[in-house]
């Protein structure tokens, strides 16, 4: 008889994520280990995201996060968190999440990954935790077993809040074609820095990758410090069709804005029905579906709340919509039926599953 082989089952979101441990990396910094606890394996691209629902006080919050393992270690996902100085979702976490618990989780998403753009030679470049995508897809071609050519930048305020340094610097020791640079604002006191020092700028970018021009760039981290970035780039002639970055904060001169063929009018009404629920509301058309459900006490899933994470899209069965997106959704998703609630203005009437 010849063996039957066992068929792999792959973790979807419908099945929650266990927390099964812990490690804190940093000032703030916490990673988190989750299984799926029917024991089934993850199945993702490098750099994507998911959006988690976090049980705060007061209902649940979602907050989008960028995966921080790669899926060439299938059988566990990692999450690394920063707590910012008022966040809610992410300091419940540090608090609270603990082994044992489960959390609902949506994806994975994104198109953050070095998957979708191949090349011989890649440019990381990264600050604070948006470093994440960046360990990510680094982990996965470490472990492929191939020598890459990768030059990884990140940056952060003193040495001490470098996330993953131990790690990477040990994958660097372990192969050749990962070649590190670490850009620090300030020296942590009795510990003597030999790294580059001050803000990452086009001489800096010279000095850790001459050969800049024939890489794919990769950046994430806060939004005034990609813009510095993709300014040094371009400054440089750099061909920006290879540039790409990650951002769940709201794109500086795109979110609201309306193409200049569609008005939406603040007197024009319009009426979205909710099929799961039964609720109907009447709304201005500058109101968005993910505003009307709100109005109605109706909760859809939502994170970034621009059109990035894809966390809020539903599918529409009647109607039309008006959608501004910054790339939450595809086109075959949207051939199907599906919008992105929180950038999606109804016209007229309206109805959608939710």
């Amino acid at each position: 008889m010849t063996a039957m082989t066992p068929t792999l089952a792959f973790w979807s979101d419908d099945e929650p994520l266990e927390c099964v441990s812990f490690l804190p990396e940093t000032p703030n910094v916490v990673t988190f280990t989750f299984q799926a606890p029917s024991g089934a394996l993850f199945r993702y691209k490098p750099g994507q995201f998911l959006t988690l629902e976090l049980p705060v006080a007061g209902g649940p919050l979602h907050r989008t996060y960028t995966i921080s393992s790669a899926p060439s270690r299938p059988t566990s996902l990692t999450i690394t968190v920063k707590a910012q100085e008022g966040s809610l979702g992410t300091r419940w976490m540090l608090d609270n999440l603990r082994p044992g618990m489960r959390l609902k989780a949506i994806g994975p998403g994104g198109h953050f990954s070095h998957l979708n753009h191949p090349s011989p030679k890649y440019l990381f470049i990264s600050a604070g935790s948006g470093i994440t995508p960046m360990m990510s897809m680094t982990t996965a071609m470490y472990d492929a077993g191939r020598d890459p050519d990768i030059v990884f930048v990140n940056c952060a305020r003193r040495p001490s809040e470098i996330i993953f340094r131990e790690r990477l610097e040990h994958m660097a020791s372990r192969i050749t074609g990962i070649e590190l640079a670490w850009v620090v604002e300030q020296t942590d006191r009795y510990h003597p820095w030999t790294g580059y020092r001050g803000q990452f700028n086009q001489l800096m970018l010279g000095l850790v990758a001459p050969d800049y021009l024939e890489r794919e760039v990769f950046c994430c981290g806060p939004e005034p410090f990609m813009t510095a970035v993709r300014e040094a780039l371009a400054g440089l002639g750099f061909d920006m069709d290879r540039y790409h970055q990650e951002s769940f904060n709201a794109p500086v001169g795109e979110t609201g804005e309306v193409p200049d063929d569609v008005t939406l009018d603040e007197e024009a009404r319009a009426q979205v029905e909710f099929l799961t629920s039964g609720a109907v509301v009447d709304c201005a058309e500058t109101e968005t579906l993910l505003g009307a459900a709100r109005s109605a006490g109706l909760v859809i899933p939502s994170g970034c709340t621009f059109g990035v994470c894809g966390t809020c899209k539903v599918r529409k069965t009647e109607g039309t919509v008006h959608m501004v997106h910054n790339g939450g959704i595809t086109e075959d998703e949207i051939a199907e039926g599906y919008v992105l609630a929180c950038c999606s203005n109804p016209i007229g009437k309206v109805a959608i599953e939710a």
